[in-house]
């Protein structure tokens, strides 16, 4: 099928064109004769509503020609579904033609399908599902729907869905190993010694006759010396020392004397907390490579002492604690388990106890 708006096909149909002449011209050939007039015998030229003037040959012609089917039935699309094309194909195939194409269909059976493809791909056939594509990118909208009408019903009818699954991928948090930052003021003795002064005023007197100095007249006039006895005393101060020195003229004691006090330090000390036993896995079988593996025992022997001490570090009872506080408390439920002496796994109890507070 193809479209003749123009007429340019339409001798095909009378056989006065170049195909007509051609095919006549082979009249004494026997076979291709029969061949060739079949053919023309079977063009038809048709007057699609809605679409105008085609040529047409085989089941397309009848289905169009029939019945009006090319009126009643949705023009060429309707006629193009009757004649067996595929109906969400039907309007891409309507299109090409009314752009200038050609519709080849071939009726064949299964084992020459791939090869009646083969034959028409090498002749240019078009791939019209990536025509159709081209078309809508520049505009194009079909017209009508791929899917079957609601009001066709058949005989028997069943339906199953086709049903298919959308997946959100969400994202949730999970609590792994943690941290806790503690803040610590520890106090310090320190001691340092400070020489101090005490003063004692001296006053002596000797008996003495002589007549006054001219210069020494003046002394009658009422007047005043003072001197104040002073002693050092301890300062302490935690920003600044101070030390004075007076001096008078006066005899200094010094002694010596021990100052006691205390300083502060803030420390931070990091412990790890929320850690499962897989977290700290890698580490205990470290551990165990590099104290335990010449021994002749499995991982497996001493696991259950690393996860005892890590699970322990994190107990509510013993978090606060140190491990020389807490020793006899986790020896004492260790032994009651019946896994063995305390004694053999102190070690790797300690390791798991360390890991989990960070000292490790």
């Amino acid at each position: 099928m193809a479209g003749n708006e123009s007429g340019r096909y339409s001798d095909y149909v009378s056989g006065s064109g170049e195909l007509g002449k051609t095919t006549a011209s082979k009249a004494g050939t026997g076979a291709a004769i029969g061949g060739g007039l079949g053919l023309l015998a079977g063009l038809a030229a048709l007057a699609i509503p809605g679409f105008g003037p085609v040529i047409a040959i085989g089941p397309i012609a009848t289905a169009l020609a029939g019945a009006g089917i090319g009126a009643a039935a949705g023009g060429l699309i309707g006629g193009l579904t009757e004649a067996g094309v595929p109906e969400h194909h039907a309007e891409y195939y309507a299109e090409g033609v009314r752009r200038g194409g050609v519709l080849v269909t071939v009726r064949t059976t299964d084992a020459l399908a791939d090869r009646a493809a083969d034959i028409l791909d090498d002749a240019g056939a078009m791939d019209v599902d990536e025509r159709a594509s081209q078309w809508q990118s520049s505009g194009w909208k079909p017209k009508h729907t791929s899917k079957f009408t609601d009001d066709r019903k058949f005989e028997g009818e069943r339906k199953m869905d086709v049903v298919q699954e959308d997946i959100q991928i969400g994202k949730r948090e999970v609590g792994r190993r943690g941290v806790r930052i503690y803040s610590e003021v520890t106090e310090k003795p320190v001691e340092k010694q400070v020489n101090l002064r005490e003063e004692k005023i001296r006053v002596d007197r000797q008996p003495v006759n002589r007549e006054a100095k001219p210069g020494e007249i003046d002394t009658f006039k009422e007047g005043q010396i003072e001197l104040t006895e002073k002693r050092e005393e301890p300062v302490v101060s935690k920003t600044a020392r101070v030390v004075e020195e007076v001096r008078v003229g006066k005899d200094v004691n010094e002694r010596t004397e021990t100052v006691r006090d205390t300083v502060r330090r803030k420390d931070v000390r990091v412990e790890e907390t929320g850690g499962t036993h897989a977290d700290y896995d890698e580490d205990f079988r470290t551990d165990y490579k590099t104290r335990y593996a010449n021994r002749g025992q499995s991982y497996d022997y001493y696991a259950p002492a690393y996860r005892f001490g890590s699970t322990y570090a994190n107990d509510q009872r013993f978090r606060d604690r140190d491990w020389n506080i807490v020793e006899s408390d986790l020896r004492r439920d260790w032994e009651s388990r019946g896994q063995g002496k305390w004694e053999d796994f102190k070690d790797s109890i300690r390791y798991g106890w360390d890991r989990v507070r960070g000292r490790r």
